[in-house]
């Protein structure tokens, strides 16, 4: 009888409230044809994009962060979340640079050179997205010289560095070297993360922060991006 009931849900049924309250559980159960309905839905209230954003799609991923932060969510459920997230997001971007809506930051993340991995880093990506941030992934396997023509061309205020082999975390050191090296270190926010990693080796290699998993990277954004339009203020 339940899954009839819930079968026969129509979004366009609920108020406002009702509807942001479903949308935050259809992020969290990573139904995406669910949240672009949602999403379509109170746009054609006349909700704005950044409200939609804000209340809906980045109120529903902070729920998902603190949950995968407490061991509650695992990496498949947060993938599932983060793709739902990108359905929304699909049909907000356009309208949210129509209307010159700034994000809180843009960020440049990659895995660094001789490692491949990846899931850890799309997660970062994906919630860092979730919590407002524009975000370009240059992929795995980055070379000094890939991490430094991304910055170029991109401009971000957050440069992320993700390693998961123990043989490949020094060569984040080799990249912050060669950035304060070019007088450019500190134009940037360097995060670094990866399962060997701890907050002693992020300082020891001259990073901002250590990032312990994705809802964390989320988080520690944040912070910092607050602090720096505050003291632009």
């Amino acid at each position: 009888m339940t899954d009839e009931t819930e079968e026969e849900l129509d979004l366009n049924d609920l108020d406002d409230t009702e509807l942001v309250e479903q949308m935050h559980d259809d992020l969290y159960d990573g139904l995406r044809d669910e949240v672009v309905e949602g999403t379509e839905i109170l746009l054609a209230r006349g909700w704005t994009a950044d409200k939609v954003l804000n209340v809906a799609l980045v109120g529903g991923m902070q729920i998902v962060g603190v949950d995968f932060r407490d061991g509650i969510l695992f990496v498949p459920e947060v993938l599932l979340a983060a793709s739902a997230m990108k359905g929304g997001m699909g049909i907000l971007r356009p309208l949210l640079a129509e209307t010159g809506a700034k994000p809180i930051g843009k960020m440049v993340i990659g895995t660094v050179k001789g490692d491949i991995h990846d899931i850890g880093k799309n997660l970062v990506g994906m919630m860092m997205e979730g919590a407002g941030f524009e975000v370009v992934d240059i992929g795995i396997n980055n070379s000094v010289e890939e991490y430094l023509a991304a910055l170029l061309e991109h401009e971000p205020d957050i440069l992320g560095m993700s390693a998961l082999l123990t043989t490949t975390m020094p060569y984040m050191k080799v990249v912050v070297d060669e950035m304060v090296n070019r007088n450019i270190r500190d134009q940037y926010i360097i995060m670094v993360g990866g399962a060997p990693l701890n907050e002693e080796f992020g300082t020891a290699v001259g990073a901002d922060v250590y990032c312990r998993d994705a809802a964390d990277a989320a988080d520690q954004a944040t912070r910092l991006m607050n602090e720096k339009h505050a003291a632009n203020v």
